[in-house]
C-alpha cells in the first residue's frame, strides 16, 4: 500500500519511532496528521496494533500540532496523556493520528485527537503539554 494523497515521509525522526518506519505525515490547517500502514512491527501477538504504539503516535501528533500554534517554542513536554481504545486496529489497515482540537497557551497547551483505522475510529486521545520557552 502506498500512502494516501497528501502524505509524505514523516518530517520528525526519533529513535523511538525508527523501528516503526515508514511513517508518513501531512498538515491539515494548523494540525499535523501522522499515518502508517499497520504491519507486524506495529502489532502484538494477536495481530492488533499495540496500544503503546497508538499512545506514542497520538502523543506525537498532538504535540506537533500544539507546537505549530507558537511562533517560537523550544519544545513541548507531555504532562498528561489519556486514550480510550474504541476498537482494535489490525495488520494491513491504514492508521491516521489526527488532532481535532487545540487550546494553545503561554505555558500549557492542550489537545484532543482521534486515531482511525481505514477511516473507522479506533481510539480517542487527549493530552496536556508544558510549553518550553
Amino acid at each position: 500500500m502506498s500512502a494516501p494523497p497528501g502524505f509524505e515521509p514523516h518530517f520528525r525522526k526519533s529513535p523511538l519511532t525508527d523501528p516503526w518506519e515508514p511513517l508518513y505525515s501531512k498538515r491539515a490547517g494548523d494540525a499535523v496528521i501522522i499515518g502508517l500502514e499497520a504491519d507486524t512491527q506495529h502489532c502484538n501477538s494477536r495481530g492488533f496494533v499495540h496500544g503503546g504504539l497508538i499512545s506514542a503516535l497520538a502523543d506525537n501528533a498532538m504535540g506537533l500540532s500544539c507546537a505549530a500554534q507558537h511562533e517560537t517554542v523550544s519544545g513541548l513536554v507531555t504532562i498528561s496523556l489519556h486514550l480510550d481504545f474504541v476498537r482494535p486496529a489490525k495488520i494491513g489497515q491504514w492508521l491516521e493520528f489526527e488532532t481535532t482540537f487545540l487550546k494553545p497557551g503561554n505555558s500549557i497547551d492542550s489537545a484532543q485527537g482521534r486515531v482511525t483505522a481505514d477511516g473507522e475510529v479506533c481510539a480517542l486521545a487527549g493530552a496536556t503539554f508544558r510549553v518550553l520557552a
